[in-house]
């Protein structure tokens, strides 16, 4: 799991830029951290003078993923050395059978737990134990002209206990949580889940979360300057 970055941190301070040397030299970029990694890991266009943290790499899950469904020893995410991963099903032999969806591994989770394909223990050590689904949407207003976001709570009750997001994620509170694209892209918020265990966040999957269309007299908020210094 180590190759989750959850984001910037105090100790990943921001790049410098450092003057020239001379007017026809690159400026060289320095960032403060222990680990650094080669531009080529990175883009394969940065220049090669260029060092850049970890720290600064979003989580692996964000870039274009050849096989998303690739046998636990060709996942990069297992440790091969263990003989107990080459004993592990193969998730394209696990999957067969189920809906799919163009989104993450391009199973339809959902689906396939509305059409009885799935039936999630919900207890460890209990079998016979019932889940606690709460069928309760949560609409966040979004500022911006994207479509608000709508939370289902009943798809991720049926796999989740309420103590998985509450309150250590989320403070289950009116206004206390702040939520924006960054913080969920960088692996926080909806991020702790979303682009590692479930769909991650890209464009094509915007409107999965960004679902409730704006009404149609609505208008951009004003911030407080324009309402207090208004131009004339």
């Amino acid at each position: 799991m180590k190759k989750y970055f959850k984001g910037l941190t105090a100790a990943a301070v921001l790049a410098v830029i450092l003057p020239a040397v001379n007017a026809n030299e690159a400026a060289p970029l320095v960032i403060a951290a222990t680990t650094a990694v080669t531009s080529a890991e990175i883009t394969g266009s940065v220049p090669e003078n260029l060092n850049v943290s970890k720290a600064n790499v979003f989580n692996r899950l964000l870039k274009k993923i050849v096989d998303p469904n690739a046998a636990p020893p060709d996942d990069g995410i297992h440790d091969i050395a263990n003989d107990a991963v080459h004993a592990l099903q193969p998730p394209k032999v696990a999957y067969e059978g189920l809906p799919t969806t163009e989104f993450g591994n391009h199973i339809d989770w959902v689906k396939a737990l509305d059409d009885g394909l799935l039936d999630p223990r919900y207890d460890r050590v209990d079998p016979e134990v019932e889940p606690f689904v709460m069928d309760l949407d949560i609409v966040r207003p979004v500022k911006a002209s994207v479509p608000d976001v709508v939370f289902p709570h009943k798809p991720h009750t049926q796999w989740l206990h309420c103590s998985n997001c509450h309150p250590k994620i989320f403070i289950p509170q009116r206004g206390a949580n702040q939520i924006n694209m960054s913080m969920i892209i960088l692996g926080q918020k909806c991020g702790v889940c979303h682009g590692k265990v479930s769909f991650p966040p890209t464009t094509k999957s915007c409107s999965k979360c960004h679902s409730k269309p704006k009404p149609a007299d609505w208008k951009p908020p004003l911030s407080q300057a324009t309402v207090k210094n208004p131009w004339r």
